[in-house]
Parts: C-alpha cells; structure tokens; sequence
C-alpha cells in the first residue's frame, strides 16, 4: 500500500522540481545576449584601453605591454599641461551641463504642461529637427555666425557691445555655447519624459492645499523629474566633457581641451599609450562625478525613461 500511494506522487513532485528550474534558469539564459553585448562593446573596449596605456614603444616598432604606470604620473608631472586641459574641459563640461538645464527645463515644462496634446508632437520635432544635419555642420554655422561677418557680430558691433574686428570666437563662451546648442535636445527629452509621467492628480492635489505656481514647481514638479534631468546629465556631461569639435572649431589656443589632447596624440604624434592613458583617466573622472551625483541626489524611478 505505501510504494501504490507513493509512485504516483513522485511524478508530480518530478514534474514540480523540473518547472522550477527552468523558471530559474530561463532569466539567465535570456540575459547572456545582454551581458555578450555589454561585454563586447563596453567591457573589452575599457580593459584594451587600459592595457593599451600602460605598453611602451612607438609605432615603428611597436609597443610592448610593461605595466608602465608612470605614465599616468607623467600627465601630471610632463612637460605638456594636461592637468590644465582636463580642469578645463571639465569646466566646460559642467558649466554647459548647467547651461542645457536652466534651458531645458522652462521648454520640457511648456510642451508637457502648457502645449496641447495636438502640437506637443511639432514642438518635440523642432527641438530635434538639428539632429537632421551634421554635428560639425551645425558647429561651422555657429562659427559663421560668431565671426567677423556674422550677423550676431554686427549686430552687437552696432549696438557698440563690441568693437570692430572683435569676435566671440576663440573664447570659452563660444566653446560652452557650441555645446549647450549641440546638446540641448539631450536635455529637453528626458526631463520632458519624466514631467509627462506625473499625474496630473498631484498639481490638483497641490493647488487643494493652497500650493501657488511656485510651490507646486519646486515641491512636486522638480523633485519627480529628477529621474529626468539625471539622464540629461549623463547624456551631456559626457558628451561636452570630452568633445574636441566644438573647442577645435569655435576656440582656439586658449581653449584647448582634453578632447584636442587626446585627438592630438592619437593621431598625430601617435602616442597611442598616452591618448589611451588620458581616455582612461577622463572616464574615471566622469564616473566619479556621476557616482557622488547619483548619491547625493537619487536615481529614483530613472528605468521609467529607458
């Protein structure tokens, strides 16, 4: 009587164990796409670039890997300033970054909130419709613009703002704002999507407890979009912080940024072990100003806008 009752027990409970372990496995197995990619195109590229900067040699005769440390000692120490380079593409970078968020916002807050749903749409296109010419094209625009003949430059000649034969050109001011211009889109978009997902119910439950405009932006409409603007910091800031077309084009020796640095020995001195060096160095400051950034701030609901 006890095998008759428990034969046909086992089956089910077989049938259990199995359906279990495909459920527990089925997640890794899907991720392995996810993870080869990330491991292709994020972790080999940032393990070679590290290897890279510590080989020694030239392009003649090749380089050798030496685990030559020094040279990051030497970005510091040589004869060429790339500490300034670095402390000034960062400058650049967060001052452009803040730039693109007090721009950014009043226009994300109009199309989500003051626009009907029938031109939201053409309003999100406008702010994209640069994407649909070059980035270096859009640069040379403002290079013309900023120029000697450039209207703006007349224009402020005319109004005695500056003199003749002076330009905006060649300054940090021009670098910056080639940058906030370039990247303002990036901004836009995902503080536009964060405000869009904010119930409606949270201004009205504001304006019952007798919130003014002022109150009901900066206590519920700032803070749940900080999702929003953290995405735009990412896309930004790493953008701006190590791009060398805008300073190459719209500055000049005084501007010259890490960007230039790492494009200029890359390609025309070939020291590949120092550009690789300086990429790698850049990215670990980059991510340790995002890392303190999302700390102190919060990521909260950030995979809402993926």
């Amino acid at each position: 009587m006890t095998s008759a009752t428990t034969l046909p027990e086992a089956a089910p409970t077989r049938r259990v164990r199995l359906e279990a372990l495909r459920r527990g496995v089925t997640p890794y197995l899907l991720s392995i796409a996810g993870f080869g990619w990330l491991g292709f195109f994020f972790v080999i590229p940032l393990v070679s670039g590290l290897l890279v900067s510590l080989m020694t040699g030239n392009p003649d005769q090749g380089y050798v890997l030496t685990w030559n440390w020094s040279v990051y000692a030497d970005l510091f120490t040589g004869p060429t300033p790339y500490w300034l380079y670095l402390v000034r593409s960062l400058t650049y970078g967060l001052s452009a970054t803040a730039f693109t968020i007090i721009l950014a916002f009043p226009v994300a807050y109009f199309i989500a909130f003051r626009v009907s749903a029938r031109w939201k749409t053409t309003l999100l296109a406008l702010v994209m419709v640069t994407f649909f010419v070059s980035f270096i094209i859009r640069t040379d625009m403002w290079f013309y613009l900023l120029g000697g003949n450039g209207p703006i430059t007349r224009v402020l000649v005319h109004l005695h703002v500056l003199d003749h034969g002076q330009t905006f050109l060649s300054t940090p001011g021009s670098v910056i704002g080639g940058m906030v211009y370039n990247d303002f889109a990036f901004m836009v978009l995902p503080i536009y999507v964060a405000m869009e997902r904010i119930d409606p119910r949270l201004h009205e439950a504001s304006n019952d407890l007798f919130g003014n405009r002022a109150n009901t932006f900066f206590r519920v409409t700032v803070p749940l979009t900080r999702s929003g603007v953290f995405s735009g910091i990412l896309l930004v800031l790493i953008d701006t912080v190590g791009d060398p077309v805008n300073s190459s084009i719209l500055g000049g020796k005084e501007t010259y940024t890490i960007g230039q640095a790492i494009q200029n020995a890359y390609f025309t001195t070939q020291q590949y072990n120092v550009a690789a060096a300086l990429s790698t160095l850049l990215m670990a400051i980059l991510g340790i100003i995002l890392f303190l950034y999302a700390r102190v701030v919060g990521t909260e609901n950030i995979e809402d806008l993926i």
